[in-house]
């Protein structure tokens, strides 16, 4: 009787220990199956991730060279009298479209060449004329001083847009310290770094209220340029052409209905009604420009990339200075749209 408890105990202690072994072979099975499924999802994931990024690079790269060729067709068109105005074809914004309407349009692509997720895309985007702004980098003079005349243009910009003008004055001063490490003169290790985006104002000392209100406005481009009175908005104008807010705006309806052709034309208008402009008007004024900055949006399923490049046209040549690619303020480009006009 007792051996028989025994043997009955016995086998079932080896059938607990044969479920036990079976559970765990099934754990493990499930762990292995768990992670295999996940290495397979993982990398179906990555090639997806990386597949949109070479697709949009792409697409973004064929957007720029179109960019290019509207600023070097315009270049080619005016025959040498080059005039730059919010009626031409590069001024119109692109606003969201997909893109195989543009593919369709072409009759030499043909749709089965590109994917689904390509045919998905949506693409907007807009040309600015970075000298319907003024150019922070006129402050400072080849010297490395700054330029008196430029620094009362900002201070006019200051006083419309109701802004410190002791912020003014730190800007300056620091950008002149700035400018001057980068040419290697003494203590450039104590020098804030330049600046080389609207943003990067803070660096310098200006409050992030004064840098957002100042974006639409204000730019940084390598050499020192004129304002462009066809494309600048009334507050620009204002201040950098030395003259009354009120007569600004009366001279960017005078445009609207006819652009200048000439800055003897902006100067004939100036003679005529507007007493208050300053000395030298007709130097700081113009009516063509050479820098020009890309904004394309790209969505693509759940991406959504954002480029920026600046661009400067020389002739016939259009150069391509720089290119920052990532997400962006949405609304700093409608901003600017409304600055202009």
């Amino acid at each position: 009787m007792t051996s028989a408890i025994k043997n009955f105990a016995k086998k079932n202690a080896q059938r607990g220990a044969a479920l036990l072994i079976a559970m765990l072979v099934v754990a493990l099975v499930a762990t292995f199956a768990a992670a295999s499924l996940w290495q397979q999802w993982r990398s179906v994931e990555v090639e997806t991730a990386e597949r949109a990024r070479v697709q949009s690079s792409w697409i973004l790269i064929g957007a720029l060279d179109w960019a290019r060729l509207l600023l070097r067709e315009d270049a080619m068109s005016s025959g040498g009298a080059q005039v730059d105005h919010l009626g031409e074809p590069w001024a119109v914004p692109l606003q969201e479209a997909r893109l195989s309407s543009f593919l369709a349009a072409d009759s030499n692509n043909a749709s089965t060449d590109f994917g689904p997720e390509v045919m998905e895309a949506f693409l907007s985007g807009q040309i600015v004329d970075l000298q319907s702004m003024m150019n922070l980098n006129n402050l400072i003079t080849v010297t490395g001083q700054v330029d008196p005349d430029q620094l009362l243009a900002f201070e006019r910009l200051f006083e419309i847009l109701s802004l410190p003008q002791s912020e003014l004055a730190r800007l300056a001063e620091n950008l002149r310290f700035a400018v001057a490490a980068t040419r290697q003169t003494p203590s450039p290790g104590l020098a804030p770094l330049a600046p080389q985006r609207v943003a990067e104002l803070v660096w310098l000392g200006v409050s992030p209220h004064t840098v957002a209100v100042l974006e639409p406005y204000v730019t940084l481009l390598p050499a020192t340029t004129r304002v462009n009175v066809n494309t600048a908005g009334a507050e620009v104008i204002a201040a950098f052409g030395g003259m009354d807010l009120s007569d600004a705006q009366r001279l960017v309806q005078i445009r609207n209905s006819s652009y200048f052709r000439t800055p003897d034309d902006i100067q004939a208008h100036l003679s005529g009604s507007v007493a208050s402009a300053g000395p030298g008007t007709s130097t700081q004024l113009d009516v063509s420009s050479s820098f020009f900055e890309v904004r394309a949006r790209l969505r693509l399923d759940k991406l959504v990339v954002e480029e920026r490049s600046v661009l400067q046209r020389s002739g016939n040549k259009v150069l391509v200075l720089s290119r920052e690619r990532g997400t962006g303020d949405p609304t700093t480009l409608s901003r600017i749209a409304m600055a202009q006009r």
